[in-house]
């Protein structure tokens, strides 16, 4: 019986250690959502998959459905976000991205639209940009509205259309005020 090979493009959101030198990845892929997939031996020191596996990664990975979970093939690294942030805050804007998407997407529910706007996302956030704030509030919303925690109607007009690199600009302090209280509304709901 042969099983079908899928290659998507992944984001590392977490690793767990499982017998001896097997682990399980959190990947949120573009065309499956987010999945849990097993790499055997891959914390052995002659692992090929080791130094692309890595939290905060993203990947291009070959997955294969088995009888009960995915397992990884083939990996190919194509950057690590949080190596390439060029400071502490840098780091941490990637780190609240990755904690995102882990904490809300449940499932094997794929989002093109939302893998392209974080891919995109974290090529800004690990860059020094001005008003890092605000740029990670308009990432925040951005992905809660898009897993449908916040309605559309909520944001301002403007919202949809705007260049995640040129939003520090756009917002004034009223409209960071609430979308602020948007993004703590959502969350607070989420929880229930």
């Amino acid at each position: 019986m042969s099983y079908r090979t899928y290659t998507t493009k992944a984001l590392v959101c977490g690793a767990f250690d499982r017998h001896g030198a097997d682990r399980t990845f959190l990947l949120y892929t573009r065309e499956a959502g987010m999945l849990y997939a097993e790499a055997k031996s891959v914390r052995q020191e002659r692992s090929r998959q080791r130094y692309a596996l890595q939290e905060f990664s993203q990947i291009r990975v070959s997955l294969v459905r088995g009888k009960h979970t995915w397992k990884v093939g083939s990996v190919e690294a194509l950057r690590n976000d949080y190596a390439l942030a060029c400071n502490r805050s840098a780091r941490g804007s990637v780190a609240l991205l990755y904690k995102l998407l882990r904490r809300y997407i449940q499932g094997e529910d794929p989002s093109v639209r939302l893998f392209d706007f974080c891919e995109t996302a974290l090529r800004v956030l690990v860059e020094d940009i001005p008003e890092r704030k605000a740029v990670e509030l308009y990432t925040q919303v951005v992905v809660m509205a898009e897993l449908g925690y916040i309605s559309e109607q909520a944001l301002p007009a403007w919202f949809r259309e705007e260049n995640i690199k040129t939003v520090s600009g756009k917002m004034t302090e009223s409209e960071t005020k609430r979308l602020a209280s948007l993004l703590e509304q959502a969350s607070t709901h989420s929880q229930l």
